[in-house]
Parts: C-alpha cells; sequence; structure tokens
C-alpha cells in the first residue's frame, strides 16, 4: 500500500515537471519570436521630390549704417544745448552752441588787422606779406566762431547728450561730463537706414557673397520680420575660443516700424536653393572619408549606397544620383518616439532649410 502512495506521487510530480518544463518552453518560444520581430521590423523613409534650401545664420545688433559723434571744434564752456535724446532733426539744424565771447572779440580784432591791411595795399614784398598774415588770421577767426555752434550734418535722431551746460568742452571730449574720449558730445544716427553686423564661421562666411539676400527676425518682435542684404564681407577675421569668424555687414532693405537701435538680431542669409528635386532628410545622410552615403531597404535587405548631393539643408537634402523618388531609405537608428515603424514616411516639399550647401 505505501509502495502505491509513493509510485503514485513520483507520478504525479513527473506530470508537474513535464507541464512546467513545456509551460517555460512555449514563453521561451514566444520571447524569442517577438524577439525576432522586433530585430526584423525596420523604420524607413521615402525619398520624395520637393524643394531644398540652404541657408546660415549669425546674430548681432541693430546699429545704424549712418551715424556720427558730433564735438565742437573749439573749446569753451556750454551755453546752450537744444536737443535731447530721441529728438528728430534736420540738417543744418543747431544742436548746441558755446559762449562765443571771447572768439567773437577776436573776431573782431582780426577784422580790423585784415581791413587795415587791405587798405595799406600788397604794393612791396612787406606789405604782401602783412596782407597775406592778416588775411590768415581773419579766416582762423571766422572759423573759431563757427566752432562754438554744434549743427546737425544729416537728417537723423539724437542717440545721446554727453554734456550740460555750464561744462567745459575740449574739442573732441569733455572735461567733467563722464565721457569718454571717443564719444561725442552729442551723438547723432540716421534710424531709416540700418544695418547688423553678424560674426560668421570660416566655412558659412566661405558661401556668402555681396547682395545675397537676407531675412532678419528679433529676440524681443515675434512674429516681425526685416529683409536685408549682405553689402560686406570683411577680409580679415576674429579668432575668439579657436573659433575663426568673419564680421558680415547686413544692411537692412525693409524696416519695420518696431525695430529700434540696440535690439539682438538674427541673420539668415540664403546660400542655395533647388526645386523639383529628389529630397532625403538630412540626418539619413553619412559621409566618411569623403565617401557619401544612405542605406535603402531592397527586398528586405539594407543596402550601403552611394550617393551625390546637391543642396544640403537642415530638414532635407538634395540627391543628384544614387537614390529615386520612392526608395525606401533607412536613418540611422533613435529612441522611440511612440511612431510606428515601417510606416514609409515620405520627405519631400518646402522643409524648411538652415544647413549648408
Amino acid at each position: 500500500m505505501k509502495v502505491s502512495i509513493r509510485r503514485r506521487a513520483l507520478l504525479t510530480n513527473g506530470v508537474l515537471t513535464v507541464l512546467l518544463l513545456g509551460g517555460a518552453g512555449l514563453v521561451y518560444a514566444q520571447l524569442g519570436t517577438d524577439q525576432a520581430a522586433g530585430e526584423t521590423a525596420v523604420r524607413t523613409v521615402t525619398a520624395g521630390r520637393g524643394s531644398v534650401t540652404a541657408s546660415v545664420s549669425a546674430s548681432g545688433a541693430v546699429e545704424s549704417s549712418r551715424s556720427r559723434a558730433l564735438s565742437f571744434g573749439t573749446s569753451g564752456t556750454v551755453e546752450k544745448i537744444y536737443v535731447k535724446a530721441g529728438d528728430k532733426v534736420a540738417k543744418g539744424d543747431i544742436l548746441a552752441r558755446l559762449d562765443d565771447a571771447a572768439a567773437q572779440e577776436s573776431l573782431t580784432a582780426a577784422k580790423a588787422a585784415y581791413d587795415g591791411a587791405v587798405s595799406d595795399g600788397t604794393g612791396t614784398a612787406q606789405l604782401y606779406a602783412a596782407y597775406i598774415k592778416a588775411r590768415n588770421a581773419y579766416r582762423e577767426a571766422q572759423r573759431t566762431v563757427a566752432a562754438t555752434v554744434l549743427k546737425a550734418p544729416f537728417k537723423g535722431t539724437i542717440t545721446a547728450v554727453n554734456g550740460s551746460v555750464g561744462g567745459t568742452s575740449t574739442g573732441n571730449t569733455q572735461s567733467g561730463q563722464g565721457a569718454g574720449a571717443s564719444t561725442g558730445f552729442i551723438e547723432l544716427a540716421d534710424t531709416t537706414k540700418l544695418q547688423l553686423v553678424g560674426t560668421f564661421t570660416e566655412s558659412d562666411a566661405g558661401r556668402l557673397k555681396k547682395g545675397r539676400q537676407a531675412t532678419i527676425t528679433f529676440d524681443a518682435l515675434p512674429g516681425v520680420t526685416a529683409t536685408g542684404k549682405v553689402t560686406q564681407i570683411e577680409p580679415v577675421a576674429a579668432t575668439s575660443e579657436n573659433v575663426v569668424r568673419y564680421p558680415v555687414t547686413i544692411t537692412f532693405t525693409k524696416v519695420p516700424d518696431q525695430v529700434r537701435l540696440g535690439q539682438t538680431a538674427t541673420v539668415e542669409v540664403v546660400t542655395g536653393r533647388a526645386e523639383n528635386v529628389v529630397t532625403v532628410p538630412s540626418t539619413a545622410i553619412s559621409t566618411s572619408g569623403g565617401r557619401t552615403t544612405v542605406t535603402v531597404l531592397r527586398d528586405g535587405r539594407q543596402v550601403r549606397t552611394p550617393v551625390e548631393v546637391g543642396v544640403q539643408g537642415a530638414a532635407l537634402t538634395e540627391i543628384t544620383s544614387g537614390v529615386s523618388e520612392g526608395d525606401e531609405i533607412v536613418p540611422p537608428s533613435t529612441p522611440s518616439t511612440g511612431q510606428g515603424t515601417g510606416g514609409g514616411q515620405r520627405f519631400g516639399g518646402g522643409f524648411p532649410g538652415g544647413g549648408r550647401r
């Protein structure tokens, strides 16, 4: 009886072991199948047809392309200031003047001496020399009187007044006013003629040419856009943190009313454009050892295919040979974004550029 019970227990345990092993096998087989399916699923994008735009960009501050730091042409005490920052003035408007009492006295004396020399005549060498000396002194006295008046050399907006009534002007700088040696007594700018000087990397600057059109956006003015063109590419570079950059001047051709001097802006210059061409995502292209390739899915196999590229934008790149419209391209592996695999996402059309040619 005891033997029978023991035999029954052994049989039962054996059956349970077989069932457990069989279940584990099924689970393992299922996991292996799922893993294989995951390995064979390939995400692809389809080469399309559309337009590609390449561009380079830089940032800078808005400034006037016509500005001047104005100073009196002689020294003296500031008697009157007629303007303040923000005032608009016309060419020839008087901006400020010095006390000219001493200059006027000198002018009167010089005029009398000159009149006397004219009366004496120039019949001898001595009389002629006296006449020339008196004439030059009179002209210099006239210039000194004129230099006590500061006038606007062109139409514009006053951007700064760096002096005050009662202060002393020494011609190019003002003492006691807190102005630097390079600062004018009054600063004037033409706000209708604006520019931006951006510093472009060595490679980007090499793609720029004078006359290329530019688009300018402003950090503080969302949605506001100005247009411009490249007017100057400096031949000498500036190196900062081992990066070589070239200053490039962009002159505005259209200035929105909201734009002000000193605002931070970003300029984008189009360097290349291609229409109705075969395109693939720029991220799908690899370059190594001077060889440019993409991975094409052909009959379920991933084939590394050499290609020739044209205009290269930030989003899309033009393919001139090696890939045809409709080819399935396998981009480099990226973390899952929740989109399905193998969906054949098609790329083409006017994606914004921002890369290089």
